[in-house]
Order: C-alpha cells, then sequence, then structure tokens
C-alpha cells in the first residue's frame, strides 16, 4: 500500500478525517499540530520521551509465545504484552507522550476522557509524574461498570466527574470532555485517548501508540527469523491496533481489527462501526458511523466499555476502504470464553477488550494452521473481573 495516499490533504486520511470543530478551537488545534511536529523532532524531547517509557512505563513489553493456546489453535499464537505496562494497559503510550507534549508547550491543566477506565488512570498517572491537574470526564455507567479504575484515578490525585446525560458511556464522556476544552482553551490540553476526533489528535496518538508495532516487529524477527502471517488487534477508537498495524503496513501481513459484535446485528445491540456502520461526522472528524438515516448518532453495546463506542478513528476508516485491513465482530458470549481460556491456559487474565482479539483468533486458526499469529494482547482483565462474574460462572 502507497503510504503517500494517505498524505493528499493534511489531516485526512483518503477522504476521512479534518476538523470539524467550533472556531474557538481551531486556533488551538493548528498550535497544538505545530508544536507536535516540531517537538516530535528534537533530541531533547524524544529522549525524555524515551526515558519515561522505559523507566516509567516499563517498556519494552514482551512478546510471549503461549505455547498451549498455539496447541489449541494448531498455530503458532505470540501476545504482545501491553498488559504489563505501569497502569494495566497500553494506554500509557499515549498519556506519557500527550502530557509530556503539554508540559513543553506550556499547559497545565488536563482533561480527558474514558470508558475502560484505562485510559483515566494512565491520564491521571502521567500527570501526577509530571505535576499537571487532571481531570477524567467518564460515563456513569462505565463508572458503576469499572469501580476499581475510578478509585485508582481518585488516588492518583485526578478528579473524576460523572457523565449522567444520554448513554452514559464514552460518547457523552468524550462530549462533556471537548466542552471543558473549548471553555478553557486557553490554559488545557485535552487529553484525547484514541486515534479519534479532530486532526492532529489521530496523528498524534498514532505516533506515540506506534511504539507498540516497532517493538514486536523486531522481537518476532529476533524469534522466529520473519514476520507473522498475521496481526490481531481489537478495535474501539482504535488506538491499540494502529499502534500494531502501522509498522507493518507496507508489509505482506495480513492485518485483522475485531470490533465488539455484542449481542447481535440489530440497532444498539453491538458496537461494530466498520461492520454496520456509515460515514459521517462524529467528535470533530469524518469517519465511520453507527448512525440512523437521519444521521443521529445510535446507542451502542459491548460487554467491554472500551470497545462501546459509535464512532473509530479516521485512519481505520481509510484502511477499511483500502482493504489493507480486514475488520470482523466477535460477541460478547465469544470474547467470554477466551477471556476463561487464556486465563486456564496461559496464566494470563486478559481485559475484555483484548479477549475480543483472542477470540476472533480462534475464528481464523483454521486458515493458518502451522503459521505465526501475533496478537496485541492491550490490557489486563483485573477491571473486567466484576462485570464477567455478572455475566458468566466460573467454569
Amino acid at each position: 500500500m502507497n503510504r503517500e495516499m494517505q498524505r493528499n490533504r493534511v489531516g485526512y486520511f483518503g477522504k476521512y478525517g479534518g476538523r470539524f470543530v467550533p472556531e474557538t478551537l481551531m486556533e488551538a488545534l493548528i498550535e497544538l499540530e505545530e508544536q507536535f511536529n516540531s517537538l516530535i523532532r528534537k533530541e531533547s524531547f524524544r529522549e525524555t520521551l524515551e526515558s519515561c517509557l522505559r523507566d516509567f512505563a516499563g517498556r519494552p513489553t514482551p512478546l510471549y509465545f503461549a505455547e498451549r493456546f498455539s496447541s489449541l489453535l494448531d498455530a503458532r499464537v505470540y501476545l504482545k504484552r501491553e498488559d504489563l505496562l505501569h497502569t494495566g494497559a497500553h494506554k500509557i503510550n499515549n498519556t506519557i507522550g500527550q502530557v509530556l507534549l503539554a508540559s513543553f508547550i506550556g499547559k497545565k491543566r488536563i482533561v480527558a476522557e474514558t470508558g475502560a477506565g484505562q485510559h483515566g488512570v494512565a491520564a491521571a498517572a502521567a500527570c501526577a509524574r509530571f505535576g499537571l491537574q487532571c481531570i477524567v470526564y467518564m460515563g456513569s455507567l462505565d463508572m458503576e461498570r469499572q469501580a476499581s479504575n475510578v478509585h485508582r484515578m481518585k488516588v492518583l490525585g485526578a478528579e473524576v466527574r460523572p457523565v449522567d446525560s444520554g448513554s452514559r458511556n464514552l460518547k457523552m464522556a468524550i462530549n462533556e470532555a471537548i466542552r471543558d476544552w473549548v471553555t478553557n482553551v486557553g490554559t488545557t490540553h485535552y487529553l484525547l485517548g484514541s486515534t479519534v476526533g479532530p486532526h492532529p489528535y489521530p496523528t498524534i496518538v498514532r505516533t506515540f501508540q506506534s511504539i507498540i508495532g516497532t517493538e514486536a516487529r523486531n522481537q518476532i524477527l529476533r524469534k522466529e527469523g520473519k514476520l507473522p502471517d498475521a496481526i490481531i488487534a481489537c478495535v474501539g477508537g482504535g488506538s491499540n491496533a494502529m499502534g500494531i498495524f502501522h509498522p507493518f503496513l507496507d508489509d505482506e501481513v495480513e492485518l485483522y481489527g475485531v470490533e465488539a459484535g455484542g449481542s447481535g446485528t440489530t440497532p444498539g445491540s453491538n458496537s461494530a462501526t466498520l461492520n454496520f456502520g456509515s460515514p459521517g461526522v462524529l467528535h470533530g472528524a469524518l469517519s465511520y458511523l453507527l448512525q440512523d438515516e437521519e444521521g443521529q448518532i445510535l446507542e451502542t453495546h459491548s460487554i467491554a466499555p472500551g470497545l462501546d463506542y459509535p464512532g473509530v478513528g479516521p485512519e481505520h476508516s481509510f484502511l477499511k476502504d483500502r482493504e489493507r485491513v480486514r475488520y470482523e465482530t466477535v460477541s460478547d458470549a465469544e470474547a467470554l470464553a477466551s477471556f476463561y481460556e487464556l486465563s486456564m491456559l496461559e496464566g494470563i487474565i486478559p481485559a475484555l477488550e483484548s479477549a475480543h482479539a483472542l477470540a476472533f483468533a480462534r475464528k481464523l486458526a483454521c486458515r493458518f494452521k502451522g503459521k505465526i499469529i501475533l496478537i496485541n494482547l492491550s490490557g489486563r482483565g483485573d477491571k473486567d473481573l466484576e462485570t464477567v462474574m455478572k455475566h458468566s460462572k466460573i467454569p
């Protein structure tokens, strides 16, 4: 795939992306783009970022050969262990990068949104590390599902603001975080947690998350002497998937993004934007959305709160149209089964989001017998134990 196709318009991936925001935010976004493009080239910024990722976050993360899971699938399955990072998920890669960026710019107040809570915890930890004020918006439904992460954010010094409007989930939390940013744009940096939103956020988040794929590429070459045959990652907004996919886009590797199929294909029963959505504008960017014929955003459902979002990053929309990445779905029940399966076979409790990728690997394995499958294990499942116990019994 020719990456120059993505660069024909600044801020767009093909026809997707852009800045569909109030005029009050346009100047801030332009300044952010300029500062990011300048700082990412500076040795002092890169050295500080690398040091924090290594000594604070715990990079590099291992590439783990899942021997017993591999035997079950009759394939060679490797897990990129982002679950072993500080705070328990890949989110810390981006929060360290953006909080460091805000510090260099001179912004001392951070607002963030969170669904599964992992981005909020990672934002709180990074703000504590650099001494910045942190306000996290979280849907009240997600706060109920992820109570342990709410407590972790508060312990780390963040103010967690519940959002009771609408669906009470990630979409509404983003709405409130953007409202706060509009009101306080002079002093505040909006720490967006995924590859969504107006330009330059999809590029910023993907840049900070691409360390996942860069490490995995070098690690698999050392272990196997060749690239994997397939890479699988779950997709909500899309940050962990873009993080591992991006360094492999020009390679002959099959890429699979796994969306939340929820409990069915009817409106409101899933969060599979790329499988059932259509192009539209949400949170400042043109991308695929779950919407009705009048363009109203549909309700969504996933047992995994980090996948419970009616949109997706514009780069994923571009990759879908270009057929470079195949986007599939996994149901709540299938994800739950794989949650238990990996836990009992490998002694690793995965996040419910990551369990969607694991479940799809089982579906894919018949085509890849004896071949190498790389799965991005984006987070650990401690946060999901209460949800899991509500929906199933320990086998």
